[in-house]
This record gives C-alpha cells, sequence and structure tokens, in this order.
C-alpha cells in the first residue's frame, strides 16, 4: 500500500470491549490507517497506537475505558508519574497522531478508583495505583482536536519529549475532589499550541513540567509553547509552570485565559536544575478562592517560588524575564514571589494588573506555601509513615502541622516578596477591604530578605 493512501475503518458500537479488534487493526502493518468509532458505547481495555494513526471518535460516540489498573498490564509506559505506569491510551516514539472528533471519553476515575472521602482536606481518597488517560513519549507532529475527556483517575494527558503538538477545542471535565488529576502534562515538549480548550479539575489545569526519568534521563526543556483562548477551572494552579523543572523552559506565552473559580491562578515553581525565562501571561482574567490545605497554595491569583529541593544536586533554577501583564480579577490569596536565595526571582514586570482582595471563608490564605520542599520529599518518609499524608499532597513535622505552610509576617499582604530582584510594576492595583479583616497585614506590600524559609 503506497504511504499516502488512507486505510479507514469505521467501528459500529458494540456491548463487547473492542479492544483486542482495534489492537490487531493497529499491529496488522505500519500503513497509514484511519480509525473511525462510530455513534454509541465502545468499551475497551488499554491501547498501544502507532505511527500515521488517526482515531476519530464521533459526536455520540462514547469511549469508556474498562476500569480497574490490571487491564492496563499490556500498555506499560517508560515515563512514571505519581507511580503510575500505565496508560489508557499510549504511543512512544511515533510520529503522526491524530486523537480527533466530537466523541467523549470516560475514564470512571471518581467511581472505580477511589476508597473513601478525606474530609479534612476536602479531597477524595484514590487508590494507590491508577492509569493515566493518554501517554505519548517521544512522539512527534500530534493533533488532538474536538474531544471531550471526563473523570480522569489520574493524569488526563500526558506529553512527554514530543515536538510539534496541536490541541485544539478539548474538553476535560475531572471530578474536582479527584486527586493528581491534571488536565494536561507538558512534559519536556517543544512547539506545543493549546488553543480554544476548556480544562476543568481537582489537580492542575495546563501544566509545564521538565522531569526525570526513573532511569536518570530528563525529558528535556520546554520550549516555545502557547497557550491561547482557554477558560480554566482548577482547584490546585490553573496554569503552572513546574514543580518538576530539571530542565529548562523557555518562550512560554500565556494569553487570552478565563479562569473560573480556582485555588492559584498562575504559577510558577522552581525546584530542580532548570532555569525559567522568556515568560509572558496575559489578558487573562481570574476568580482565586481558599482551598483547605490539602491543596497546595490558597487562593493566590500569582505564586512564584524557588525552593532547593535536592540542595545535595545543586541549586533549583532561577526564575527571569518574566511579564505579566493585563490581568484583572480578585483573589481571595496574595501575589507571592519567593524565593529562598537572594536573587532567585529577577527581572520580574507587572504591569496593568488590577485585583480585589477579599476575606475567604477558610482561613487557608494567611499561609504561603513552599510545598514541596526538601523537608517534605517523600523519600524522606518510611512507606506506611503516618507523617507522610499523601503522597504528592502534604507530610507532616513533629507538632502535627503540615510542612511548607508559612504564616505571612503580621498577617496577610496585597503583595509578597522575597528574594526578588528588579521587580518593576505599572499600573499595579491591589483594592482591599476596608476596614481591613484582622488576618490581613495592615501593610499592602511586604518585602523580606531570603534565607530561612522552611
Amino acid at each position: 500500500m503506497e504511504r499516502d493512501v488512507v486505510r479507514q475503518v469505521r467501528i459500529a458500537a458494540d456491548d463487547a470491549p473492542i479492544t483486542e479488534r482495534v489492537q490487531a487493526l493497529l499491529d496488522h502493518d505500519d500503513a497509514p490507517l484511519h480509525l473511525v468509532l462510530e455513534p454509541g458505547l465502545h468499551r475497551a481495555a488499554g491501547l498501544r497506537l502507532r505511527s500515521d494513526v488517526t482515531l476519530e471518535i464521533l459526536a455520540g460516540a462514547e469511549l469508556h475505558f474498562l476500569p480497574g489498573y490490571d487491564q492496563y498490564a499490556g500498555t506499560k509506559v517508560a515515563i512514571v508519574a505519581e507511580e503510575s505506569d500505565r496508560a489508557m491510551l499510549c504511543a512512544a516514539d511515533a510520529r503522526n497522531i491524530a486523537l480527533v472528533g466530537g466523541g467523549q471519553i470516560f475514564g470512571a476515575g471518581s467511581t472505580q478508583y477511589v476508597q473513601g472521602e478525606d474530609v479534612q482536606m476536602g479531597t477524595r481518597r484514590a487508590v494507590r495505583y491508577r492509569p493515566r488517560v493518554v501517554v505519548f513519549d517521544a512522539c512527534e507532529n500530534i493533533r488532538i482536536e474536538g474531544l471531550h475527556i471526563e473523570d480522569a483517575p489520574m493524569w488526563t494527558m500526558h506529553f512527554a519529549a514530543c515536538t510539534r503538538i496541536r490541541v485544539h477545542g478539548l474538553s476535560v471535565d475531572n471530578d474536582r475532589r479527584m486527586p493528581n488529576t491534571d488536565g494536561i502534562v507538558i512534559d519536556g515538549c517543544r512547539d506545543v499550541e493549546i488553543t480554544n480548550s476548556v480544562f476543568r479539575t481537582a489537580d492542575d489545569g495546563i501544566v509545564l513540567k521538565t522531569t526525570r526519568r526513573e532511569d536518570g534521563t530528563l525529558t528535556g526543556p520546554c520550549e516555545d509553547v502557547i497557550i491561547r483562548d482557554c477558560v480554566i477551572e482548577s482547584r490546585s494552579c490553573a496554569i503552572k509552570l513546574g514543580t518538576e523543572s530539571f530542565s529548562a523552559f523557555r518562550r512560554i506565552t500565556c494569553e487570552r485565559v478565563d479562569i473560573e473559580k480556582s485555588n492559584r491562578g498562575l504559577g510558577i515553581l522552581s525546584r530542580d536544575g532548570g532555569v525559567v525565562e522568556d515568560i509572558r501571561f496575559a489578558q487573562i482574567t481570574l476568580d482565586c478562592h481558599e482551598t483547605p490545605e490539602g491543596f497546595w497554595g490558597s487562593g493566590e491569583a500569582v505564586t512564584i517560588t524557588v525552593i532547593d529541593r535536592r540542595p545535595e544536586e545543586g541549586p533549583a533554577g532561577s526564575v527571569r524575564g518574566v511579564v505579566i501583564e493585563d490581568v484583572h480579577g480578585k483573589m481571595e490569596g496574595a501575589l507571592c514571589f519567593v524565593s529562598a536565595r537572594a536573587d532567585g526571582i529577577s527581572d520580574l514586570t507587572l504591569r496593568r494588573v488590577t485585583l480585589e482582595q477579599v476575606r475567604g471563608v477558610l482561613g487557608t490564605a494567611a499561609k504561603y506555601d513552599l510545598r514541596p520542599t526538601e523537608a517534605d520529599r517523600f523519600d524522606r518518609f518510611p512507606l506506611g509513615d503516618g507523617n507522610a499524608g499523601r503522597v504528592g499532597g502534604w507530610c507532616y513535622d513533629a507538632q502535627g502541622r503540615i510542612i511548607g505552610l508559612i504564616d505571612y509576617p503580621g498577617g496577610m499582604p496585597g503583595l509578597y516578596i522575597r528574594g526578588v530582584r528588579d521587580l518593576k510594576t505599572e499600573a499595579l492595583s491591589i483594592i482591599r477591604p476596608d476596614p481591613l479583616p484582622p488576618e490581613f497585614n495592615v501593610q499592602l506590600v511586604v518585602t523580606e530578605e531570603a534565607d530561612g524559609l522552611v
């Protein structure tokens, strides 16, 4: 068959799982293949895609992935995240893959991968091992368009060391109390565009990472990423760079984004060796609310933190050349820029930023949040240690307090600065309650020296 001839196979809805049939079609040869799921219910376990494949889920079609971690033993992936080494849909070292259509993908996270509730922390208690929905590793030329993904058990979409990704018209709607259900994870990828998409989830909405694999190799830098015309709702951070930051982040642009009913709005968390530079957030509206202490942060419109998580390996990468402009909305927390060393954050510009700071009902915004730190690394806690809290969430100190939460000195200001050099502001306005609540600092701006944070 000529390479430019695409074979199309249409798959009718059926009560029986389609896993073996679809995988056989994928494995038959390496010629271009267009699989079409017709309207109706389709059930499947793990599927491994290859180069030159389009999977189209038509409007009215529902792809329900079968519950249970064991269903995905055949789709293990090389890059582990939150102890998960499996995916519902995966590909590695492949080119020209498209997931398109107006249909839906269901992960059954909140019904099949939970074991109770954590009322204090405001989350479900998830089972330990959960598959991600989509994992593409070292792939090139990826197109995701028009799909609706609901109720992911773990990270919804994870792209690692990939080049040229185009995401358009994607909708992710996850349970708002299900931990680790990030909307889309761009991990060491280059040439990425995410446009006209909606992400609603308990964990980070859109997150960029540069991780280290189990074998010690790096996924590489995140470079040339555009996020535009999106809507995000997150109980963690709507748009985040980090926490995993072993390689650099460069030339990242986020513009025309509406952040709704979220915890943190914009975040940069540098913890490892990669620098963060040439970042622009523009034309952002946001609505940031306090959350229980189990969620990192609490109501900050913007947070940038530089903390050495692995000082035995070297310092966390510096954050520099960040522009935040034309941002407006409401926050129950503060603007928080903290580096554990002097000049860890530099060349930071706030331009035409107007925020209303209001009092929350939980009181959790009175602390700034440096998680994760060296002190709460989970490799420091034996498996089963009650002080370990939840993996990827929190650890307790000897007094039973969550490590990394620190009282603002004198109460919560509008803007807190520590370890920052060359901060420029132009038309910055923070409107505060009158009279000020007792837990608010009377000073709008509080500046401190770096060191001794954790």
